[in-house]
């Protein structure tokens, strides 16, 4: 499965957001510290607006902050709101599937499970959990293994 870069967009917005709760940021800010296109990054804003995950304002104090607490942004409604459809697959939408095994293939009821798994756990995810700092990993002990006893 790949989310579009759109959605990709959406909660890189969301994540920087939620490192800055208290602050207000700006669409050039955001673009600036992505490196990513500032056309693309004014569509999602506008989008993540309408959907209610960001407040938006503008003028000469104006910017953009979370419309609410990170605890309550669940990753999979943003997924929901940003991706255009989750069809995996021709045969996910019976309107353009064209493909002559779909009766008897076994394959889209796997990825429909899946495509559930995925969203199961976007579903007890929020973007506060996301925006955790990652833990350093477990130091490595290397073993010099003609020092065992086998």
């Amino acid at each position: 499965m790949r989310l579009t870069l759109y959605t990709d967009y959406s909660l890189r917005v969301l994540l920087y957001l939620a490192a800055k709760p208290e602050a207000i940021a700006t669409i050039s800010e955001i673009t600036d510290y992505f490196k990513v296109s500032r056309n693309h990054m004014v569509k999602v804003v506008h989008n993540l607006g309408i959907h209610g995950f960001i407040i938006t304002s503008r003028g000469k104090n104006g910017g953009i902050r979370l419309a609410r607490p990170p605890e309550e942004i669940f990753l999979s409604d943003v997924v929901l709101k940003t991706e255009p459809d989750m069809e995996l697959l021709e045969c996910f939408n019976p309107k353009r599937d064209n493909c002559v095994v779909t009766r008897t293939c076994r394959l889209k009821s796997m990825l429909y499970e899946g495509r559930a798994a995925f969203m199961a756990v976007l579903e007890k995810n929020t973007l506060a959990d996301a925006a955790k700092p990652v833990s350093a990993p477990a130091t490595t002990q290397i073993v010099d293994v003609s020092q065992l006893s086998l």
